[in-house]
């Protein structure tokens, strides 16, 4: 299977390219946030929406190995809706998402409203950032371009990400899981820690749209701030080739190897 995942009904086939960098045998934290956001795009509106939130907590590792999943709909509105989708392993519930969509619209702004305009250079201006010493299945699919420091190097980082491998048999990975493979990056292209010494792992996923991204590629701007108690953000703007369109938010845990 060239894809992360089969989807069979309610059951999901996990291929071992969803491993990420801390355990083989767990998949790295992109491929289940996209899966979620995957799945609560699908699920039909009473009026055209768009999604403008994705939460995903990562409530404990998720197996390389069979998947199961249920959505329902947790507030249906006018204006709204709050989707919840479930992972689960063996049974037991491994990712608990909620995505938010909103009732598309089109009011007039007032003039002085600005779109932020990008602020770094284009994929095609930057070089390719090789990360082939990380020997992380889920990354070696992806396409990285660097932009300023980012995997291996120390301090706040900017990376254009773009997803190579469908996450999805069959099916195209939408710009919205674009954006959410690449945010859950955020706390590897912001490390304040060292990465050979130190481990950053995230609890949760949070991304915020104010418009829907657009394009293959998607460029993280992030920072990291840690506490004195063995925790952190991660925080990154987001931005396609257009401009910048969102945020992503991560809490770590931070344990020293």
């Amino acid at each position: 299977m060239d894809a992360i995942y089969r989807i069979d009904g309610t059951a999901i086939e996990t291929s071992g390219y969803a491993a990420g960098p801390w355990d083989p045998t767990m998949q790295h934290g992109s491929p289940p946030s996209a899966l979620v956001a995957h799945l609560a795009e699908r699920m039909p509106t009473p009026s055209p929406m768009h999604v403008v939130r994705v939460t995903v907590d990562l409530l404990r590792p998720v197996p390389v190995g069979p998947l199961t999943f249920e959505t329902e709909v947790l507030r249906e509105g006018r204006k709204i809706q709050l989707c919840g989708v479930r992972l689960k392993s063996n049974g037991v519930v491994v990712v608990n998402g909620t995505v938010l969509k909103v009732r598309n619209s089109s009011p007039e702004l007032p003039d002085h409203i600005e779109h932020p305009a990008l602020d770094v250079p284009l994929p095609d201006d930057c070089p390719p950032l090789d990360v082939g010493y990380t020997r992380n299945p889920f990354v070696g699919g992806m396409s990285l371009r660097k932009v300023r420091n980012g995997f291996g190097s120390i301090g706040p980082g900017a990376t254009w990400y773009r997803a190579d491998r469908p996450l999805i048999e069959g099916l195209p990975t939408s710009p919205l899981m674009r954006a959410v493979i690449a945010s859950d990056f955020s706390n590897a292209t912001s490390a304040v820690l060292d990465f050979r010494h130190w481990t950053f792992l995230n609890a949760d996923l949070n991304v915020f749209l104010a418009r829907q991204p657009v394009g293959d590629w998607i460029l993280l701007n992030s920072e990291m701030w840690l506490g004195p108690d063995g925790a952190g953000t991660a925080a990154s703007r987001l931005a396609d080739q257009q401009g910048y369109f969102g945020r992503a938010v991560q809490n770590l845990v931070i344990e020293q190897r």
